[in-house]
């Protein structure tokens, strides 16, 4: 017998340090983005749901809670006990040893609570990850709306630039007729001055974007960026019971607190179950006894859950208070948010009726000014700083329509970081067709 237990020792000894050894982690996976001649908003998303250092974090957040739901619900380790007498060594029995090996069992119920705890824990994870996901999309849409705003304000700066020598050059021809003055010549050479400048504020700008979406995409500031596609036609968004309907059942932040809420009951039961004991089994051979009958023992051992101090009833209180909390949480929340989807779309209707009212009336409005004011000049019947008004109206016309479709993506982006989901073309409620974003800027040759 005292060969066995000396041999049950020495492979406990040898196994234990081999029990920590930890499987290899998994390698990263990344993936660069695709070179492409246009970049989408899609496109764009994509990358980044790949590679944002700040999601990769929620990701592994999630997959270690999973990880843990098994361990909260397992039994403990059971524990082998070993002692010897020393002194009973070389003595007419030989050397007497004791060796027991005992398992913890709590209360029937008490482990599925911590597993439902542990469950939900991850739930809550796995939709902090989901609202990560969700706030990464909309910023990405933001910035590609604001990425394509300043290529197209940029090229209709560079299309009056060039228009402004046209008019400088009929400003000339004028002048050396006789019908016009050298002052409108000046004139127009301030204006195109002016409009150096915004180009140049505009180029900054870029910069800066650029630098903020390659802040998203984990790389250097200056890594090139594709220009970007033309913006999609606005359409009108869902109706409001619909988004109210989607985002009670699908937002991820309400979810979340769903599963602190279901964390805080398993927690409030596990603390109810505090009133009940554990168990302890036991068995064991004791050498040290006289008597061979003795020597083999098992035994039951609980614990006296006397809440004397009060300390369970105080952690089922508190128990309870949190859920009470995160109910309240929740329907706050909720709320809020029925609130922010209301004046998130009426924005995006907003957005989209600018839209419509730049591309049907302003713009063309607008270019027939110009027109006008350019054929009175030529037949000397108007100034020229008519026509500078004019060019600046278009130009701040057709500004404003870019500015307006962007802000319509922006709004959108909101709308669908409220909602819980993206709104595509076939959640949309009607669509308009494709926006005409090649905005055409009036030429002006000699006649």
């Amino acid at each position: 017998m005292r060969n066995a237990i000396g041999g049950l020792m020495a492979l406990v000894v040898f196994i234990a340090p081999l029990a920590g050894i930890a499987a290899p982690p998994p390698q990263e996976h990344s993936q660069s983005l695709q070179e492409v001649k246009t970049l989408t908003a899609e496109q764009l998303v994509a990358a980044v749901m790949i590679r944002n250092p700040g999601l990769q974090g929620l990701a592994a957040a999630a997959e270690a809670a999973n990880y843990r739901i098994a361990p909260a619900g397992a039994l403990d380790d059971p524990m082998l006990t070993y002692a010897g007498a020393p002194k009973t060594a070389g003595g007419p029995r030989g050397f007497q040893e004791r060796v027991e090996l005992s398992q913890s069992l709590p209360w029937p119920g008490k482990r599925g609570l911590r597993e439902d705890a542990a469950r939900a824990r991850a739930e809550g994870r796995e939709q902090s990850l989901a609202d990560g996901r969700l706030a990464l999309m909309a910023a990405a849409k933001r910035l590609f709306a604001e990425w394509a705003y300043i290529h197209r304000t940029l090229k209709i700066k560079h299309a009056h630039r060039d228009l402004l020598t046209e008019l400088r050059r009929v400003a000339e021809t004028q002048y050396t007729v006789g019908r016009g003055r050298q002052q409108d010549v000046l004139q127009a050479e301030v204006e195109a001055a002016r409009i150096e400048a915004d180009i140049v504020t505009h180029q900054r700008r870029r910069s800066e974007v650029q630098a903020m979406i390659n802040g998203l995409l984990n790389r250097p500031p200056q890594s090139p960026l594709p220009p970007p596609a033309s913006l999609p036609a606005p359409a009108d968004p869902p109706t409001l019971r619909i988004l109210h309907e989607v985002a009670l059942e699908k937002h991820p932040e309400l979810r979340r607190i769903q599963a602190r809420i279901a964390e805080a009951n398993a927690q409030h039961s596990l603390a109810e179950k505090e009133y009940f004991p554990d168990f302890k089994l036991s068995a064991g051979y004791n050498a040290l006894w006289d008597s061979p009958d003795k020597r083999w023992v098992v035994g039951l051992s609980i614990n006296l859950p006397i809440d004397f101090s009060g300390k369970r009833s105080a952690l089922r209180d508190a128990a309870e208070a949190d859920v009470m909390r995160y109910q309240w949480q929740l329907s706050d929340r909720q709320a809020q948010l029925l609130a922010q989807l209301e004046q998130g779309r009426v924005r995006v209707q907003e957005r989209q009726e600018i839209v419509a009212i730049h591309q049907q009336k302003l713009v063309p409005l607008a270019e027939e000014s110009l027109n006008a004011a350019v054929a009175d000049y030529r037949a000397g019947q108007g100034s020229f700083l008519t026509i500078i008004d004019a060019e600046r109206q278009q130009l701040r016309t057709q500004d404003k329509l870019a500015r307006a479709h962007a802000d319509y993506i922006r709004a959108l982006a909101d709308l669908e970081r409220n909602t819980g989901r993206s709104l595509g073309d076939g959640d949309r409620l009607t669509g308009t067709g494709p926006a005409p974003t090649n905005i055409p800027v009036q030429s002006f040759g000699q006649e």
